[in-house]
This record gives C-alpha cells, sequence and structure tokens, in this order.
C-alpha cells in the first residue's frame, strides 16, 4: 500500500479540455508540488462517451481509478446508470470493497452517507449550496474539509475543469480505508453533485 494516503493536505487538478468526456484528475502534495496520484477513467464505453455530452450527463456510469504514477492503484470508485440518487461502490488496490457513499435524495447542496464495507455510517459528507465548501463531518467532529480553488476566469467560463483543495484533519488515523474513502469522495463531487 503507498503511503501517500497519509498526507493531510491535497491539491486536486482536473485536466483541462472543451469537450471531454472521461474525467481526469491529478493530485499533488501542496507542500512540494510533486504529483502523487492520478485519477483516471480509462474503461469508458462508447454509448457512456455519447451521453457524456448531453443532458444525461449525471447519469451515466463511471469507473474510475486512482493510481500513483508508477500505475499502484489506490483505490476504484464505480457507480452504475443512476436514475435518481447515487449508490457508488470504493475498492481498494486489491478489489476487495472498503465502503461507499450513498447520496441523500433531499439534499440542499448536496449531501452522502460515507460508508465502510459493512453499510455503517462513518461520517457524511456535507456541501454549502451557495458555495464549493464541503466537510466530512460526524457528530459534529471533522474529518475533512474540501473547498474549490478559483481556476481563472478563462478556464471557468470556456470549460468545466475544477481545482479542490483537501484537507484532512490530523487526527484521521494513517492508513485507516476512511482517508482512501474521503479521497474518492472529492471524486464523486464532481461527478455527482457538481458536473
Amino acid at each position: 500500500m503507498s503511503n501517500v494516503i497519509n498526507k493531510n493536505a491535497f491539491f486536486i487538478k482536473e485536466h483541462v479540455g472543451l469537450f471531454k468526456a472521461a474525467n481526469n484528475f491529478d493530485i499533488y502534495d501542496p507542500e512540494t508540488n510533486q504529483l502523487i496520484m492520478e485519477c483516471r477513467e480509462p474503461n469508458l464505453g462508447f454509448f457512456t462517451k455519447l451521453l457524456r455530452f448531453t443532458d444525461y450527463k449525471r447519469m451515466t456510469p463511471f469507473d474510475v481509478q486512482i493510481r500513483t504514477p508508477d500505475g499502484q492503484r489506490i483505490v476504484r470508485i464505480k457507480r452504475g446508470i443512476s436514475l435518481f440518487i447515487s449508490e457508488v461502490v470504493v475498492t481498494d488496490q486489491d478489489d476487495q470493497v472498503i465502503g461507499g457513499f450513498a447520496q441523500k435524495f433531499f439534499s440542499i447542496g448536496g449531501k452522502f452517507d460515507v460508508q465502510d464495507k459493512n453499510n455503517q455510517t462513518i461520517c457524511q459528507l456535507e456541501g454549502k449550496w451557495t458555495s464549493w465548501d464541503f466537510y466530512f463531518r460526524n457528530n459534529g467532529k471533522e474529518f475533512a474539509h474540501v473547498s474549490k480553488e478559483w481556476a481563472g476566469l478563462g478556464k471557468e467560463m470556456f470549460t468545466s475543469a475544477d481545482n479542490y483543495v483537501l484537507q484532512i484533519a490530523e487526527n484521521v488515523p494513517e492508513n485507516d480505508d476512511i482517508r482512501k474513502l474521503i479521497i474518492a469522495a472529492v471524486m464523486c463531487i464532481d461527478m455527482v453533485l457538481k458536473e
């Protein structure tokens, strides 16, 4: 297992593209500006690609993989076709289920339950409808915070590229699956809630 998940700060940069179907992100260490993970959607089917350019984009399935630059898989994030709410499964480097996300049906700004492999809620991802701030919380305890970084006027107006900063709390244990679930959830914010 890679130690990159034990960092507490991540800068997530979406690839710029006017006509892009796949969701691709690079994840950097903000202290060193070093690329530490890559998020790719390598197995995108033809019909899914077509639907990504329509109003049905938020309903399309996805299969996203987060890997180190040398190809070591950290997590895989999968969702089938979504009609109303999303249920997302997250697996580890060995394709063993480590948890998932269950979207709340009526939530302003977006909300997920982050669940362990036994479907027990670990924390909730809660967003504000007035901004791009998202928090991972459980009973008042904050595990992580995600905020959107402004990409510049040209990128914001003419592309769908977004940049995020993820800050994981110091008290989240190292090598714990919750770290992988939090990193995976950032991809779901973009693909499920904000597209």
